[in-house]
């Protein structure tokens, strides 16, 4: 099914993606059905009158939870007249409720057979992304007087999907139907009410969701306005700017994961359909992109990361102590040990960030008691950079997966099997370290050391923090700047060799501050030059390289949260011109997907398409694509936590207009942001 035509309700882990009809007819290999914890709990449901199909009319997604969906019987012609029209309203909240209403337009009465066909298939999320549907245990389906039980059982691992109505139905193990006779004029309706569980020893033990009831939808409603009315006001006489926050922020509670273990906190799962979960670097660079406006994701984001902090050496997880996992998974295949993820800490990034992350959300919160609370496990996070990290022994984060079966090849974020290569295209070795990595790690110290001094009562520790940031940025400025390019290589293989190619990764250099000042403006310009800058963003890699490709997942193609910190790293160096280009260019982009960013979008130049073409499997709504039109206001605003106070030196793109943020929350209490962008000479002139 494309993914053009599927309608889509979320509520944290739990999803549901059907077609603009309603109906789910997933194969193995989509993403299609009612998704709950990694697993699929339907993988049917069709609805049918009189044995008839029906055809969409319009569906309307009302809240990022619920959808409506108009219908009449049989296919679609130039012109329908239908005698009965259907309307079908769902809502998720962990599992999901349907009501279904039948309205009888002739003047004479009818006789109905209304069916629901049922199925799931209980794939794990895993297998229906590679495409293997191999499963070990018994698919069942058990029929009782008021509900339909579907299920799944591998040894001690059930899960079970519960059907019941809200009108007397007769079930079956395909589904249930009802006899229903209408007068003229009349209308009638039934609740469906499906329930995921996970079931062991004398029975269900878990409800894996709080199913969408009507109250329950209130406190949805109620959950949402009250996380718009907490967020800061944001007015634009730009209507892509306002339109494109107020969209970020529902996206964003959309977004928002509990897991089991914190008891109803959150913090922002990946993406839709494949990454609706715990990430280590996924989760912190959302943090750091919303902490403006939504800075309680940070405290949870940091607390749960650190519970569940590598401990031991674990070769099938790519577990070091120290280390900040990169993914947590909860199906079947995580609790078969069939793929890592229950945790896996494959990832080169997230340890640095995680001190990053802390020691940002206290300049912004002052919340000195976290930062303290936390003392421990950056410790063990610094540790890991320097005695585990460091494969080649010459100072720098390098990463070689020891899970050589499941284990992820590519440790970065640009995770690929192609994403990173010298100039003429071929592959390196492993070891890999790559040059954003290390700006992270120099970013890490020097943040570390001021925690170690102002809250930890360590000044030696923050002394030899420093001096080791200085020696990591002289070293780095040494061994990775490309000469003959003016640039910094993507990478080095474990000889010391280059990966001597123009990518993007060199804009989170200037985000990390360990670029040499004198280099900076090089970078700046390449960062906005007709290589990388399409006018629509920064591609991932650079035209003219041999992998480029405008289409290619990290080898070309413009994430809009690259994009964010690489705007980013341009106010920090002092280029807010070429900030603001960066974030006109994709806050433009952002109005031909309705202000929700996708994952990814093609690296076509602006002046070709005249619009952005969506790279084909990206992830929508994606927590990092959500966040990043955030980070480009606080960029554009020049918002930054100065001495307890906020730091406000506003520069606005060409014909922005006047932005207000108001109520920025920090440790200042609540401030207003006010600008005006310069005004388009050669519109004035024409």
């Amino acid at each position: 099914m494309a993914q053009g035509n599927t309608i889509r309700i979320l509520d944290g882990n739990t999803f549901v993606v059907s077609e603009e009809t309603g109906d789910i007819e997933a194969t193995p290999t989509e993403p299609t059905g009612l998704f709950s914890l990694d697993m699929r709990f339907l993988s049917r449901w069709v609805l049918t009158i009189n044995g008839e199909r029906l055809n969409a009319l319009s569906y309307d997604d009302l809240q990022y939870y619920e959808a409506r969906f108009f219908l009449v019987p049989g296919m679609a012609t130039h012109y329908v007249d239908a005698k009965l029209s259907i309307i079908r309203e769902r809502a998720v909240g962990g599992s999901f409720r349907e009501k279904l209403t039948i309205l009888n337009h002739d003047e004479k009465a009818v006789d109905l057979e209304i069916r629901m066909d049922a199925g799931a298939d209980f794939a794990d999320l895993f297998q229906v992304k590679d495409e293997i549907l191999n499963k070990k245990g018994e698919l069942y389906a058990e029929v009782e007087s008021d509900r339909l039980r579907l299920g799944y059982r591998r040894g001690n691992f059930v899960r079970e999907t519960a059907i019941s109505s809200s009108r007397p139905a007769r079930y079956d193990r395909n589904g249930f139907a009802y006899s229903v006779h209408l007068e003229p004029n009349e209308q009638w309706n039934a609740e469906i009410d499906v329930q995921t569980f996970a079931v062991g020893p004398g029975g269900r033990d878990l409800r894996l969701g709080v199913t969408a009831h009507g109250h329950e939808r209130l406190a949805l409603q109620h959950d949402l306005e009250e996380w718009i009315a907490k967020a800061p006001k944001v007015n634009s006489e730009h209507d892509r700017v306002a339109a494109t926050y107020r969209r970020s922020l529902i996206d964003l509670a959309a977004l928002r994961f509990a897991p089991l273990s914190l008891g109803g906190q959150t913090l922002p799962a990946a993406g839709l359909p494949w990454f609706m979960t715990m990430f280590g670097r996924d989760s912190i660079l959302t943090c750091l992109q919303v902490l403006p406006f939504a800075p309680e994701l940070s405290k949870t984001t940091l607390r749960i990361l650190a519970s569940l902090q590598g401990s031991r050496f674990d070769d099938f997880r790519d577990e070091d102590p120290g280390r900040i996992l990169h993914e947590m998974r909860y199906g079947e295949t995580a609790a078969f040990e069939e793929q890592p993820h229950s945790p896996y800490y494959g990832s080169v990034d997230a340890t640095p960030l995680f001190v990053v992350l802390l020691d940002e959300y206290e300049r912004w919160s002052g919340d000195v008691a976290l930062v303290k609370e936390l003392e421990r496990e950056c410790r063990a996070a610094l540790k890991w950079i320097d005695d585990y990290a460091d494969l080649a022994g010459n100072g720098y984060i390098w990463y070689e997966r020891r899970n050589t079966e499941t284990g992820l090849e590519n440790q970065c974020w640009k995770d690929s099997w192609d994403s990173i290569s010298y100039a003429d295209g071929s592959l390196p070795p492993f070891p890999r370290a790559t040059c954003e990595v290390q700006g992270y790690a120099y970013d890490a110290k020097l943040r570390a050391a001021r925690m170690a001094r102002e809250f930890w009562g360590d000044p030696a520790f923050a002394d030899r923090l420093e001096q080791e940031a200085a020696a990591l940025k002289e070293r780095f400025n040494r061994d990775w700047w490309v000469a003959d390019g003016e640039f910094y290589a993507l990478a080095l293989d474990p000889d010391g060799r280059q990966c001597d190619v123009l990518s993007s990764n060199i804009g989170h250099l200037l985000w990390s501050g360990i670029v040499d000042h004198d280099r900076a403006e090089k970078i700046a310009q390449h960062m906005v030059g007709p290589r990388l800058f399409t006018g629509w963003g920064v591609r991932t890699l650079a035209e003219g390289e041999v992998r480029y490709n405008p289409i290619g997942y990290h080898n070309g193609t413009i994430w809009p949260f690259d994009n964010s910190f690489i705007a980013w790293g341009l106010r920090r160096y002092g280029f807010a011109e070429e900030a603001a280009t960066i974030a006109s260019g994709i806050l433009d982009a952002a109005t031909y997907f309705d202000g929700r960013l996708p994952e990814a979008f093609g690296g076509y130049p602006r002046e070709q398409t005249k619009f952005p073409v969506e790279y084909p499997t990206a992830c929508s709504p994606q927590a990092w694509s959500t966040g990043a039109p955030l980070l480009l206001l606080r960029t554009m605003l020049g918002l930054e936590p100065h001495e307890g106070h906020l730091a406000v030196e506003p520069v606005l793109p060409v014909g922005m207009g006047r932005i207000e943020v108001l109520d920025i929350p920090g440790r200042w209490g609540w401030v207003d942001a006010f600008a005006r962008g310069r005004l388009d000479l050669h519109k004035l002139a024409d």
